[in-house]
């Protein structure tokens, strides 16, 4: 058996000790069920050896990239700041290479606390993270640019005690700092009672691009592996995160720890109130880009206000022609499919509907010739080689 099956093994059998039976995450949009680990038996009479601290799920799992302040109560030879390496060891004197990728702070603690057993009689460990790894997620569903990102928060913890520097404070980008209710299951990672300062749902979307028309911003889910101590897996939210648009419940704008995974639901109509309201925060941006073409005014690329319907890209084109026909709308999906179809220019419906949908950015429009239009073009294609030949005749003359 490895070190790092005995090193599983040895959690499950802690979490089972401990009674640790998690409850399932709600799948109740907006009023999650929180998870919490059963109460630790009452401690033996005998001090040794210490009681394990409890298992609780949502805690921030420890990786390659997180640099630790590892104390060993009076051996200062043992204690200082480590760095857990791209292999998820843990290098320490003494002890030399552990593999810690998954663990928790306190069931690190605990563990180093039995490695060092060996070599120390009654040894008492305490384990702080001074730097965190960035955090890459998942941002898919209905988003403007689903993928993979790296997301940044306050990567350093204020000063560590016990003489230890602080290390350098990593950058920040879009971070909105948020307060999470104690009723959500993925909970706020905390340590020694100082809350990690981490990204939140809000910035994963903002990173891959915002929303779209069709996104359902009341059902956005965020799925989280469990530490190996509760058994691992993983656990789901489900939030209704429009809530923090519209009311600012930043009770659904929770932190994301590394590995989660973000995804938008689709809606089958167009959300119209929903994009406007997002359009007055920073989550999306501002203004999009679309293409008018054909009998208006102006053609070209068109910058609009998001929420802008075709009859203001017309509008912003310099308006349709006198002689005019159909408009042919064009739209693009990600999975392959197109939405062509023309109409009947109508100046007065109202947007979102039929003939003047809501745009999105990449969509085209045409403003088509009529037949009388198309006539006046073929006349001047083929009077217009005559007269300039008649032009030239008569400056001759």
């Amino acid at each position: 058996m490895n070190q790092n099956a005995r090193l599983r093994s040895t959690l499950l059998q802690l979490a089972g000790g401990l009674g640790a039976g998690l409850l399932a995450a709600s799948s109740v949009a907006g009023a999650p069920e929180p998870l919490r680990a059963a109460p630790a038996p009452a401690p033996s009479a005998s001090p040794k050896p210490p009681a394990p601290a409890p298992v609780v799920a949502g805690s921030y799992i420890l990786g390659p990239g997180d640099s630790l302040q590892v104390e060993l109560l009076d051996i200062p030879e043992y204690s200082g700041v480590f760095t857990i390496g791209p292999d998820g060891t843990l290098y320490l004197p003494r002890l030399r290479s552990l593999y810690v990728e998954g663990l928790t702070v306190p069931e690190l603690s605990w563990f180093l606390t039995e490695q060092f057993r060996a070599y120390v009689r009654d040894p008492q460990v305490f384990v702080n993270p001074v730097v965190f790894r960035p955090v890459r997620v998942y941002v898919g569903g209905e988003v403007a640019r689903p993928g993979y990102y790296y997301l940044s928060g306050e990567q350093a913890l204020p000063e560590a005690s016990g003489g230890f520097t602080r290390l350098p404070q990593a950058s920040r980008s879009g971070r909105l700092t948020a307060q999470v209710a104690e009723a959500n299951p993925l909970v706020a990672p905390q340590v020694s009672n100082r809350p990690l300062q981490l990204p939140t749902v809000f910035d994963a979307l903002r990173a891959g691009g915002g929303v779209t028309p069709f996104s359902n911003l009341q059902e956005v889910s965020v799925t989280r592996r469990q530490p190996l101590g509760s058994g691992g897996g993983k656990v789901r939210a489900n939030l209704d995160f429009l809530s923090l648009i519209t009311q600012g419940d930043e009770s659904q704008n929770i932190r994301l720890l590394d590995g989660d995974t973000v995804v938008v639901a689709k809606s089958s109509v167009v959300l119209r109130e929903q994009i406007l309201r997002a359009a007055e925060t920073n989550l999306s941006p501002y203004q999009f880009e679309v293409f008018v073409s054909g009998r208006v005014k102006s053609p070209g690329a068109v910058v609009l206000p998001q929420g802008s319907s075709l009859n203001q890209a017309l509008v912003a084109a310099g308006g349709p022609m006198l002689l005019r026909g159909r408009v042919e709308f064009v739209r693009f999906y990600r999975d392959g499919s197109t939405d062509h179809r023309q109409f009947g220019y109508s100046p007065g419906a109202p947007a979102g509907s039929p003939n003047n949908p809501v745009l999105m950015a990449g969509d085209v429009v045409r403003v088509n010739d009529s037949l009388l239009s198309a006539g006046v073009v073929v006349l001047n294609e083929v009077t217009g080689p005559f007269l300039s030949v008649y032009s030239l005749y008569s400056i001759l003359q």
